[in-house]
């Protein structure tokens, strides 16, 4: 390689490029044998959450052209394009459909330094030169070959690399803490609404036993507007009210839309509970102001009877979501309706113990938002870093 300082050069330079096959591996419902589809590639980390798995015999046909192994970084090259991330250890994987495998030559480039500078606002602005398509974004593979990368010497790599690997292993430490806490909460609540596990009263004495109800027992529900979005919603309405929609439920939301004198029945304030009754059916939503849509429902329940938080997490229990959503059933779009809702039935305890499961809650939703907070910081802190050390 040339001597020149701080030189830039093609990808194809400095890796060996391998395409994934291009026909989808045979699913099981489990195995060793891990299938990475593009999806699971975001923001230089493997997401596991929907990974897919295949066979014994699926992974060799799905790794004729390489296995791939720790140091390798996988590429997406469609929907979204230039997605990257470094190959663990100590996992099967192979590639599905629209992936590319960068195997560094560990002589020229090395590989954790590789995957942090393909994930730096530089590195993302040459990728985003080769992306075509909108909707779906797409790069074809004789681009990539042509992605220039930064290339100092190694001993330069290996130092901002290590730098940036102490930033990482603080993020993984973080992440790891509070997934520990997600799973812990998920099994102590359904050892909570499953009575295994019961709270005593101010005196040590145990609570009643809980009562088997309706929810037509214990709530009542108002259906949202419907109204197309069109020109009678802008953007910047004074004293005109937030509508909600599906669209806020889905994450970094950039939509807004505001409507003038809505029905009172359709206003719900921070206390209230709202359900989505079709598509994404089951979600539950509260701290909002505004006019909702006929996507949901509002819950009202007496407050000196029903706590908050209580009525919340039973809404998000696995077993309860499954049950609405086979209620809502299997068509194209699922829709719960009135009827069926207010027959689930629900075991409720007294108000007293309710709060007590609630501020227990509370309690470890208050740490995970803590460990939240500072992945975020720590994200931050490292995009900024891979801004300053790749300008």
């Amino acid at each position: 390689m040339s001597k020149k300082k701080n030189p830039y050069y093609p990808i194809n330079q400095l890796c060996k490029v391998i395409d994934c096959e291009h026909k989808t591996a045979q699913y099981v419902e489990f195995s060793e044998y891990l299938v990475v589809r593009t999806n699971n590639v975001r923001n230089g980390i493997l997401v596991l959450d929907n990974i897919k798995y295949t066979t014994k015999e699926g992974f060799i046909e799905w790794t004729q052209r390489a296995v791939p192994e720790y140091g390798d970084v996988f590429f997406t090259r469609e929907a979204p394009a230039g997605e990257t991330c470094l190959v663990p250890s100590g996992l099967k994987i192979c590639m599905g459909q629209r992936m590319v495998l960068l195997r560094p030559n560990k002589d020229i480039i090395n590989p954790h330094f590789l995957s942090f500078y393909l994930t730096s606002k530089e590195c993302r602005r040459e990728i985003y030169q080769y992306v075509i398509g909108s909707t779906v974004t797409r790069i074809n593979i004789d681009d990539i070959l042509q992605i220039k990368i930064f290339c100092p010497s190694i001993a330069e790599q290996e130092k901002i690399a290590s730098f940036l690997g102490a930033v990482d292993t603080r993020l993984n430490q973080l992440r790891r803490k509070r997934e520990l806490l997600q799973t812990y909460k998920r099994g102590v609540m359904q050892k909570l609404f499953s009575q295994e596990i019961r709270f005593k009263g101010a005196i040590g004495l145990p609570f009643p036993d809980w009562e088997r109800k309706k929810l037509q027992e214990i709530t009542k529900i108002n259906q949202g507007l419907q109204i197309a979005i069109s020109d009678r919603f802008t953007y910047q309405v004074e004293g005109g009210y937030f509508y909600i929609t599906n669209e806020f439920l889905k994450p970094n939301s950039q939509t807004h839309y505001y409507i003038l004198n809505p029905p009172k029945r359709v206003l719900c304030d921070k206390d209230d509970i709202l359900m989505t009754r079709t598509g994404n059916t089951g979600q539950v939503v509260t701290d909002v102001v505004g006019a909702f849509h006929n996507n949901f429902f509002k819950i009202d329940y007496d407050r000196n009877k029903i706590n908050k938080k209580f009525l919340l997490e039973f809404f998000k229990r696995d077993k309860i979501q499954y049950k609405i959503l086979s209620l809502a059933g299997t068509s194209t779009i699922p829709d719960l309706n009135h009827d069926d809702f207010y027959n689930l039935e629900i075991f409720i305890p007294v108000l007293a113990e309710q709060k007590k499961i609630a501020n227990f809650l509370t309690a470890i939703d208050r740490k995970i938002e803590t460990l939240s907070r500072q992945i975020d910081q720590t994200e931050q802190f490292k995009k900024g870093l891979l801004q300053k050390l790749f300008v």
